[in-house]
């Protein structure tokens, strides 16, 4: 299984280096990437600043092997990518990456709503959303 969790942010440096390795594999003819970044909300008068990611990783890395399976089953796929952040990630970095890439542009975007909506909706990560007058809350993932 491929490593999923990286701590802390997914920085730009680490996006632009997995597409820049699929130019050699020259059966793809689209990508498609989806970026999770933690937001600025206001929550009862106060901002978030950042979020802590949390996972029953064992579970989560076998849910996520499970998706990736049934997305290669599913859709005419290339290749799949997904990273997701453990630990503090501040307002505005990168939290969630999936990278998809397939012979043509349809199989793409369906790929990839499909993808991330079944990751947020099946595999065990959590956040808690850390405001800037210190309290918190946990995340409840939204569709």
């Amino acid at each position: 299984m491929k490593k999923v969790f990286i701590e802390g942010p997914i920085t730009p440096e680490f996006i632009s280096g997995s597409i820049a390795k699929h130019q050699s594999k020259h059966s793809i003819g689209a990508h498609n990437i989806f970026l999770g970044q933690v937001r600025a909300d206001e929550k009862e008068g106060t901002m978030v600043n950042a979020i802590e990611f949390t996972a029953y990783e064992e579970m989560a890395n076998e849910k996520l092997h499970e998706i990736r399976e049934w997305a290669f089953e599913k859709f005419t796929l290339t290749c799949m990518h997904i990273y997701h952040s453990l630990g503090k990630v501040t307002v505005g970095d990168v939290c969630f990456f999936v990278f998809v890439s397939a012979p043509h542009r349809t199989e793409v975007y369906t790929a990839t709503e499909e993808i991330v909506n079944k990751i947020k909706s099946e595999v065990p990560i959590f956040g808690k959303e850390i405001f800037e007058n210190g309290s918190f809350v946990w995340k409840e993932n939204s569709f």
